[in-house]
């Protein structure tokens, strides 16, 4: 992720909406990548401020109406397509909190956020991926739900159909409101005893089921078999019953990024390809504010060597301030094997897309 600049000169963040020196509305424009200034066109209409682009703009419905976006639309011929429309994030959103909750939209901005951010790593990366209406398969959708809440004052255990579980089915991906409560979120992290639970980790877990469906299944299914194991022995049910009743095996550091890729050989992937994602975000950023010296992205060996000594320094830093450590993972071998695959099929997907 890089830094953009408003027309006043000011620097501006990818999540910023306004700006903070001169005051005016700021927003991604498609059209040239990137956070601009936002010059009042009239009727609700915007011009990008940037110099190369003056792209003509509308607001994201999401940003204009409801607050929860900083993306714009291009207009065709001066117009928008739709009265309301959804910018190249939004529309992927299938489901949103019900906003009739106190706080649901907060938590809906911030996973937005998260999502524009994962989209930025995708495009990144050159990854494919489409709607239902794009004829995409399979195609992505993204639905953020809550827990159905018993009434107030009435206490008692909440039932498996008023549940919500995050997680992937079919390309749609399903995000428990809650994991944008930074309270609830850390109470679980330490319940599982996990070293990170991040909004965004669970963005970049869950598009790896995604992409295993897109990129592993009915293509490359021996080898993935023989790196990760096989998916039917045993069936993921009973590998779910055993890792919550067990545990995670002896020794497994040597051979997993995490505890829950241990569970079953579609965890592995999933959480092998959050890695990936983590590793090529945060080289990425780093490259960006000139931290080090860039290195091309088809340099696996490289980008690892690099992560590693990044997050030595982040690592250190972040203890001093008494905080949980940026790059928890350590890369053994047989992970960065593993890493190799999915950097592989990324490549390959990017070459076709």
């Amino acid at each position: 992720m890089r830094t953009f600049n408003c027309a006043c000169g000011q620097i501006l963040f990818f999540e910023n909406t306004r700006c903070e020196a001169c005051g005016r509305d700021v927003g991604w424009c498609p059209a040239c990548r990137s956070i601009s200034a936002l010059e009042p066109a009239g009727e609700g209409r915007y011009t990008c401020a940037n110099a190369h682009c003056g792209a003509d703009l509308v607001k994201c419905s999401n940003f204009a109406v409801e607050g929860v976006c900083n993306r714009c639309v291009v207009t065709a011929d001066g117009q928008p397509e739709s009265e309301s429309p959804l910018c190249d994030s939004c529309r992927y959103t299938e489901t949103i909190p019900d906003l009739s909750v106190e706080g649901n939209r907060e938590r809906w901005a911030t996973l937005e956020a998260a999502k524009r951010r994962l989209f930025y790593a995708l495009d990144l990366l050159g990854l494919p991926y489409g709607r239902k209406e794009d004829g995409f398969e399979p195609p992505l959708a993204f639905a953020f739900k809550g827990d159905v809440v018993p009434p107030e004052g009435l206490w008692r255990a909440m039932g498996e159909a008023e549940r919500v579980y995050t997680g992937h089915a079919d390309g749609q991906i399903t995000i428990n409101i809650r994991e944008a409560d930074d309270a609830a979120r850390e109470q679980l992290r330490v319940d599982l005893e996990e070293a990170h639970r991040t909004l965004i980790g669970h963005f970049r877990h869950e598009i790896g089921h995604y992409y295993w469906d897109l990129l592993v299944r009915g293509q490359c299914d021996d080898a993935f078999r023989e790196l990760f194991g096989d998916i039917d022995a045993p069936s993921y049910a009973d590998a779910l019953a055993r890792h919550y009743e067990q545990g995670p095996p002896a020794g497994w550091r040597q051979n997993f990024v995490s505890a829950y890729a241990t569970m079953h050989p579609w965890e592995d992937w999933a959480e092998t390809f959050a890695l990936y994602l983590d590793l090529t975000s945060v080289l990425d950023t780093a490259n960006q504010l000139g931290i080090m010296k860039p290195i091309p992205f088809d340099d696996l060996a490289g980008m690892v060597d690099r992560y590693r000594r990044l997050g030595l320094v982040l690592n250190e830093l972040n203890r001093e301030m008494g905080l949980i450590d940026v790059v928890p993972e350590v890369i053994t071998p047989a992970i960065q094997t593993k890493l190799g695959f999915v950097h592989d099929l990324v490549r390959r997907a990017a070459g076709r897309a």
